[in-house]
């Protein structure tokens, strides 16, 4: 009985050891099988032309939207130093009415800041509204270049998803912006 005790643990290293080998040899193979590639997408964006146009429509916008909101805010500004200066004439109820139009025109401000500027503002839909053609055309051409050339994972080097070196034979942005018309 001692004596098989003995044998069991070796044959067991034995087995093991070879399953261990048959395993890291199917992950090799495995590994071989898989391609991989790159992709700069501020690159392949600062190349596409509408991309470009679009940014500028958004600048634009922006800053007139700014510009209207500035000038609620500078309104509200010189309500309040109005205020400041006159108030020691004012008799309580004047002062209720000036101090409540102050309120009333930083409100208008902060409303206005918030429909352009906010979460779910203006700015962001006009964006959404000129940038998703813009991503959908590029996610679909390295799509199709993915399945041509069967690759199964292309990461945005751009993007710092902790890739220290990649070789630049994997990088397939000059292919992704010829399939998108662009040289």
């Amino acid at each position: 009985m001692n004596n098989s005790r003995e044998k069991s643990p070796f044959l067991w290293r034995g087995w093991g050891r070879l399953i261990l080998m048959l395993l890291v040899a199917l992950g090799a193979a495995t590994a071989q099988a898989q391609k991989f590639a790159l992709v700069d997408m501020e690159y392949i964006l600062r190349n596409i032309p509408s991309y470009e146009r679009a940014n500028e429509q958004l600048n634009q916008v922006s800053k007139k939207w700014q510009a209207e909101v500035d000038v609620l805010q500078t309104e509200a500004q010189t309500l309040y130093k109005n205020y400041q200066n006159e108030a020691v004439f004012l008799s309580d109820e004047q002062k209720t009415k000036r101090e409540e139009a102050i309120v009333a025109k930083e409100k208008e401000a902060a409303e206005l800041k918030k429909k352009y500027f906010g979460p779910d503002g203006e700015l962001f839909k006009k964006r959404e509204s000129l940038m998703t053609p813009i991503q959908d055309e590029i996610y679909n051409a390295v799509k199709d270049i993915s399945e041509l050339k069967g690759y199964t994972l292309i990461l945005d080097r751009a993007s710092d998803a902790g890739i220290i070196f990649a070789s630049p034979k994997i990088d397939i942005s000059n292919e992704v912006l010829r399939k998108l018309g662009y040289n």
